[in-house]
């Protein structure tokens, strides 16, 4: 591979069952000397395998990934924290003379990546007086007050993200929206990004399907196992992991759950699409299309920034 493509990394995204995964594997069989940083900020935690299509044991042998299985579920796992370990591992993989290729759908996380975001710090005693407040949306309305930009780019019922909004707002004095160079402003960067894209109902078929791969494949035991564990926060909010641990509480049926979970993916996967599309850096290509392809869309960006 050039020196020159070492120094453009590639970030494939997209939304939630959209092939990045596969497609990144692809092009790490063409070219044997990428290897992929996952973008995901579920795949960060172990034992939630099969729910976070997290990369196969023979996958991870095939191709080196980065990123994956990093905390217990019990944790939780920061925005910062994911930066400052992306960092480290793609350094990593320059050292040894290979290139990173990015991979997965968490929009805040990439930003973080690619943009080098300023992050706020920590509040941890702010943060345990707010969590004492049951009610999400009187968090929120709060948070309106104080933060008006940052209320109105989050659900009022998002209680991690809210609450983490009014953490570091009344913590620090400074409205959370106020960090970075903010998230609508789109500074070149040297990576190359392009973004997956499906028919709306074609990714709803996909996201339908792959719930259903995914209990054959013996899900609804991950979600037990877990559940005995004790998730954290954060992990048991996962997509099809909060719908199946209601479940496991006999708090509803497995069909129930599963609907569940499939509209609230659906929903998600409509966000996602939305966050990239708002990025002008971003390259749009119509599924399905081969991993040679892409390596030529990243070796025709390479020619037009002169690389």
């Amino acid at each position: 591979m050039s020196r020159e493509r070492a120094d453009l990394p590639l970030v494939i995204l997209g939304a939630t069952a959209s092939g990045k995964s596969s497609l990144a594997l692809s092009i790490a069989a063409i070219l044997s000397d990428v290897e992929l940083v996952s973008i995901d900020s579920m795949q960060v935690y172990r034992g939630m395998d099969i729910g976070t299509a997290t990369p196969t044991a023979a996958e991870q042998a095939a191709v080196r990934h980065h990123l994956i299985d990093l905390v217990d579920a019990s944790e939780d796992f920061a925005v910062g924290t994911f930066q400052d370990a992306a960092r480290s591992a793609m350094a990593d993989i320059r050292s040894r003379g290979c290139t990173p290729v990015l991979v997965g759908g968490t929009g805040l996380y990439l930003r973080a990546v690619i943009d080098d975001l300023e992050l706020p710090g920590r509040f941890p005693e702010v943060a345990a007086e707010l969590d004492a407040e049951p009610d999400t949306r009187a968090l929120h309305e709060r948070l309106l007050v104080l933060d008006p930009v940052a209320a109105g780019r989050m659900e009022p019922t998002n209680r991690r993200r809210v609450l983490r909004a009014l953490e570091v707002t009344v913590g620090s004095g400074r409205a959370f929206s106020s960090y970075g160079p903010g998230l609508e402003q789109y500074e070149p960067a040297p990576f190359v990004q392009v973004s997956l894209r499906w028919p709306r109902e074609t990714i709803n078929e996909r996201i339908e399907a792959r719930y259903a791969r995914q209990l054959d494949e013996g899900f609804l035991a991950e979600v037990e196992q877990l559940a005995a564990l004790g998730p954290g926060r954060t992990a048991a909010q996962a997509l099809g992991y909060r719908e199946l641990l209601r479940h496991v509480a006999g708090e509803c049926s497995l069909d129930e759950a599963i609907d569940q979970a499939i509209l609230r993916t659906r929903r998600f996967a409509r966000r996602q699409e939305r966050w990239f599309r708002r990025d002008p850096r971003i390259t749009w290509l119509d599924m399905p299309v081969d991993a040679d392809a892409v390596i030529a869309r990243w070796d025709t960006e390479r020619g037009l920034r002169g690389a």
